[in-house]
């Protein structure tokens, strides 16, 4: 009887391999539905990611642009400001130049009063006196150093406003000098697109560069420049101002006090005019009263030469009479007339002796003339003193001349920026 062979090894049922089939059957559904959810997931998440990336890149560019409008208000605004701040440093600089001119004005206006008071130091004796022309020059003299001090100060105040106005100016060019390069690389950023070529990786992008600061302070850095340059603005428009108005009352006073001196030297002048030829008259007058005098003497001397024979006979009849003896030597009416007689003649003879009132005249004389020659010194002074006057009232018809001087250098010392 014949004998079958069987392959050795483990043999399954049929319920085995039909449980097998159907659990591989099952496992391969199960993990084609996960496999399908995972796809319907991933489909999801790319939808989604993709619409995250393009909204967060839409976003991006918005805010970029926002900023960019930000960034260009606040350069206009910083522009504008240092425009006006610039316009304002002009005209501060045209004032103080102004009041430089007003201040190398009152120069000459020292130089002649000088000159006035160092002329009438010339005068000579009772001419040398404490008038009220000397007074008024002094005064002036006053005035002007007091004027020359204000606008000093004046000058001093619009250079450190000037100075001020300047730093002001220098802070609003770098705030706006890096308002436009940050400008300039926000557009650059905003013209980058995926397509770009020069996109690409950068390592560690996402760091916070050191210095950087928040809206907030950004804002206040620019708003904080512009109020600063508003103020300085404001203390020099209050500068000029004042400088104007010292300028109108400094030329005021000075004019005022230059026709005060002007008056009273006309015065003077008058004064001494009239002295002048009063004395010329009473030394005419004098010298008419002399030659009269002289010959008024030549005719004294003439009858004194006369009586000298009538007192010789007095004088002899006298003598001759005392040698009478005894008791003739009478006092009798003969002696007591030739007496009367000899005592008349006497007289007589020295009244006509008297002329030392000729000389009296002649002292007198001299010294009227020596006055007079004072007086006219005197009033020679006074006449260049009005002639050296006279200088002021030219320099104030060629005032208008003087503007086309080229003027004092630009101190305000700024640097421009372009703003274009």
């Amino acid at each position: 009887m014949a004998t079958l062979s069987s392959k050795p090894g483990l043999r399954y049922s049929v319920s085995d391999w039909a449980t097998n089939n159907k659990q591989i059957s099952h496992t391969a559904e199960k993990k084609r539905n996960v496999s399908h959810e995972i796809r319907q997931e991933g489909r999801a998440l790319r939808n989604e990611t993709t619409s995250k990336t393009n909204w967060d890149e839409y976003d991006s560019t918005r805010r970029l642009s926002d900023r960019i409008n930000d960034v260009t208000r606040w350069k206009e605004n910083l522009k504008a400001c240092a425009q006006q701040v610039d316009a304002e440093m002009d005209a501060l600089t045209l004032s103080k130049e102004e009041t430089e001119r007003a201040l190398a004005a009152t120069v000459l206006p020292l130089e002649v009063t000088a000159e006035c008071l160092n002329l009438r130091e010339g005068r000579r004796g009772m001419e040398l006196v404490c008038d009220p022309v000397e007074a008024e020059l002094k005064k002036e003299v006053e005035v002007i150093d007091g004027a020359q001090r204000i606008l000093q100060q004046c000058i001093d105040q619009a250079f450190e406003q000037l100075c001020r106005l300047q730093e002001a100016r220098q802070q609003l060019t770098i705030d706006l000098q890096d308002k436009i390069e940050a400008l300039d690389v926000d557009m650059s950023c905003l013209s980058l697109t995926i397509r770009s070529p020069e996109i690409s990786l950068k390592p560690n992008p996402t760091r916070v560069p050191p210095g950087s600061t928040t809206p907030q302070q950004w804002e206040q850095f620019s708003r904080y420049n512009i109020t600063r340059a508003k103020e300085e603005m404001q203390a020099s428009v209050q500068i000029r101002e004042n400088n104007s108005i010292t300028r109108a009352q400094v030329q005021n006073e000075l004019e005022a006090q230059r026709m005060t001196v002007e008056f009273a030297l006309r015065k003077r002048t008058h004064h001494e005019e009239q002295a002048y030829h009063e004395m010329q008259w009473q030394l005419k007058t004098t010298q008419e009263e002399i030659a009269e005098l002289e010959k008024d003497i030549c005719h004294l001397e003439e009858d004194m030469q006369a009586k000298t024979a009538p007192l010789k006979l007095v004088h002899t009849r006298l003598e001759n009479r005392i040698k009478r003896p005894g008791m003739d030597l009478c006092r009798d009416e003969v002696q007591f007339g030739l007496v009367d007689e000899a005592k008349q003649l006497e007289a007589t003879i020295l009244a006509l002796k008297q002329k030392h009132s000729l000389q009296s005249l002649k002292q007198h004389e001299a010294q009227m003339m020596e006055d007079l020659s004072r007086k006219q010194d005197a009033l020679s002074l006074e006449q260049r003193s009005n002639q050296t006057r006279q200088r002021l009232t030219l320099g104030v018809q060629t005032e208008g001349l003087l503007s086309a001087v080229v003027p004092l250098t630009n101190s305000s010392g700024r640097h421009k920026l372009d703003l274009a």
